[in-house]
């Protein structure tokens, strides 16, 4: 069946995890082309050796310069991208609200931060592919916060909100376009991503058998069987 993946380009950012390489298995099944992109050489270079024909980039997505160096290479060799999934996370938590620390909260700004500047660098190749999909993956501590997961849930929370602007972004450009949409931006949610890996990847290739308008700005449950 054509799940209309065939021959596009996707991004992967933070993509050496369990979840990662398991969404770059299913796209390279599928005949996209699969960029994990990661800190860590080595786990760059497992995932490069347990995927076949996967294609892996070292960046540190933190740093906004670092990120327009990596979509000059990726615009080089691929010509663009047609999906990005977003899995820069970690979880750092516990001991009420008086145990929130600042250096906890500083940690896991770090997704957000990545989401902001990958987001920005690949917003034009999202809006010119005629399928383009953004996804990330959030957290149901979003609509059930606790106090002692309140630094996670304020930047779970943060960066939906971000997918949330770039999809309406994305509904703006087509209407202003006078063009049908072919952009959307999703929000997957997870108590855990623990033996939920293949449930993302399928859910995530599933974006591109759903018109654009149909996904756009749409926030997707993830559970275990």
């Amino acid at each position: 069946m054509d799940t209309g993946i065939e021959g596009r380009t996707v991004l992967l950012a933070g993509g050496t995890s369990a979840a990662g390489r398991s969404v770059a298995g299913a796209l390279r099944a599928a005949g996209a082309t699969a960029v994990v992109v990661g800190s860590d050489a080595g786990r760059l270079a497992s995932a490069a050796a347990e995927i076949d024909g996967v294609v892996t980039e070292q960046c540190d997505l933190t740093d906004p310069d670092a990120v327009a160096a990596l979509r000059d290479r990726v615009h080089a060799a691929h010509g663009g991208v047609d999906g990005i999934l977003h899995l820069v996370g970690g979880w750092r938590g516990g001991g009420g609200l008086a145990g929130q620390s600042d250096e906890d909260f500083a940690f896991l700004l770090r997704s957000f931060t990545a989401l902001r500047n990958v987001t920005r660098a690949f917003d034009d190749d999202l809006r010119a592919s005629d399928a383009g999909r953004l996804a990330i993956v959030s957290s149901t501590s979003v609509a059930r916060p606790l106090a002692g997961g309140a630094n996670y849930a304020a930047v779970k929370a943060a960066s939906e909100a971000w997918t949330r602007a770039v999809a309406q972004g994305f509904t703006k450009a087509a209407r202003d376009a006078g063009a049908d949409p072919s952009a959307a931006a999703v929000v997957f949610r997870v108590k855990s991503l623990a033996g939920l890996e293949d449930a993302l990847a399928l859910a995530f290739l599933g974006l591109w058998g759903d018109p654009a308008e149909d996904v756009n700005d749409v926030t997707i449950e993830l559970a275990g069987a």
